[in-house]
């Protein structure tokens, strides 16, 4: 029976994506495993891998198409020895199934190359992503799939779990549920659908009149940008804001730089100001750990790591890729990390955990020459840093005497349902703290 390969979901915020190219042709055989297509979403281009093998019977949709939706038949993969006939004509079997059972029926036959640890079975009315193959054999062997465990991309089961899996197999009780059971996990962890754009109050068309006398250029939203304005519509409309400010003196932090880096001149390390911000922000996150923590709908979950987003410029829109555990690294590795992401990101070369996470972001704009600015909370995070640029201004010393000093600003927009003024105020203070005594982040 023919099956449908159909276009993957490659990141929880993910509903269309373009297909970029195919790496396969009409009547090539591929195996599981096998790269087939490259896909390009609304953050990366990412590699398509085939779960189950087969012949490529049919392309539907050729290499160059956007806007093709998550579901969205892409090809058709017969199985060995069947007829070319096949391709022409829908999976009924598997398009009925899913109608009569979608929750536990899995769309996709194919998905993106990622390190990934096998799956544990799921709980009884859990929703289970095998292959339509393996679900066939499954089928006909007895084998109940919510008792095997996937070894295919992200967990799916493929062909040879079920061949492997004996016949039937009771449900058991995964690990994951006994644990939501017992309150010790939250039941509701998936990421969210990306939230719909709210109107703006002027429709399209009556834009578009009031400037059809004036000269424009009509730029259409690429998947980044559709991204963006939803998700920023959505923090805008949903989070309650507010916004503290503090000036940092840079100077000691200057010098302590120049020093370093005339130190590290033979390792090819040269530490940016930003390199130190991070280093900053991550150990007032262990400092104050009652800011390190992200809204989840109903609750509050507080983080154990210092994992830092830093907001990244590229043509179009911005990434914000995730230094994981910055309170544990050095400077110097916080530095190649960071030039690394920013690089790739720039390329659009990071897989979706590299930018996906995090309980806080900094958004440096002073490289820009902008002295303050109010950042955009990126949700789920509890707060965002913005900061300005380091401007040299005159300061009044403890002894009333009147100098000269390097002061950059620097705003924290907070969501005010994770982290109240009181708590936010302290955090803050502990970056301040660290920037204008860095000697103390070598400790």
């Amino acid at each position: 029976m023919a099956i449908q390969i159909l276009m993957p979901a490659l990141s929880p915020t993910m509903e269309e994506g373009m297909l970029a190219k195919w790496l396969v042709k009409e009547g090539d055989v591929v195996k599981s495993g096998q790269i087939i297509a490259e896909i390009e979403t609304d953050k990366a281009t990412m590699e398509f891998e085939a779960v189950d093998e087969g012949v490529i019977g049919r392309i539907l949709i050729a290499e160059g198409t956007a806007g093709v939706k998550v579901n969205d038949p892409i090809a058709v993969l017969l199985e060995e020895g069947e007829d070319a006939s096949a391709a022409s004509a829908p999976a009924a079997a598997a398009q009925a199934a899913a109608v009569e059972s979608p929750a536990e029926t899995a769309p996709v036959v194919a998905s993106a190359t990622a390190p990934a640890p096998a799956a544990a079975p799921v709980a009884s009315g859990a929703r289970v992503f095998a292959s339509p193959l393996a679900r066939r054999i499954a089928k006909d062997k007895g084998v109940d799939l919510t008792a095997v465990k996937g070894t295919g991309p992200h967990g799916r089961i493929v062909k040879a779990d079920v061949e492997q899996a004996k016949s039937g197999v009771a449900p058991a009780t995964a690990p994951a549920a006994a644990a939501v059971a017992a309150g010790s996990i939250p039941a509701a962890t998936a990421t969210p659908a990306p939230a719909k754009a709210a109107p703006a109050g002027l429709s399209p068309e009556t834009v578009l009149k009031m400037y059809q006398d004036r000269q424009f250029e009509e730029v259409a939203l690429d998947g980044m940008r559709r991204t963006i304005a939803a998700r920023l519509t959505e923090a805008k409309q949903t989070i309650p804001h507010f916004y503290l400010r503090r000036d940092v003196k840079l100077d000691a932090l200057i010098a302590f730089r120049a020093e370093l880096n005339h130190a590290l001149t033979g390792r090819g390390v040269k530490l940016s100001v930003n390199d130190f911000i991070i280093k900053a922000c991550a150990i007032a996150l262990q400092e104050v750990p009652d800011a390190n923590a992200v809204w989840a709908g109903d609750r509050i979950l507080k983080l154990k790591p210092s994992d830092v987003a830093v907001a990244v410029a590229i043509e179009g829109g911005l990434f914000t890729p995730v230094l994981r555990d910055a309170d544990k690294k050095s400077l110097s590795a916080l530095s190649a990390e960071m030039k690394d992401l920013a690089h790739r990101a720039k390329s659009k070369k990071l897989a979706p955990h590299e930018y996906q996470g995090g309980s806080f972001a900094i958004s440096n704009l002073g490289m820009f020459g902008i002295e303050n600015f109010d950042a955009v909370i990126n949700p789920p995070h509890g707060a965002i840093l913005a900061v300005g640029a380091g401007l040299k201004k005159p300061v009044v010393a403890e002894d009333g005497s009147i100098g000269v000093a390097t002061m950059m600003s620097m705003t924290l927009s907070v969501d005010h349902r994770v982290i109240d003024g009181a708590l936010g105020a302290q955090f803050l203070k502990a970056v301040v703290e660290a920037l204008e005594n860095p000697v103390t982040m070598l400790a």
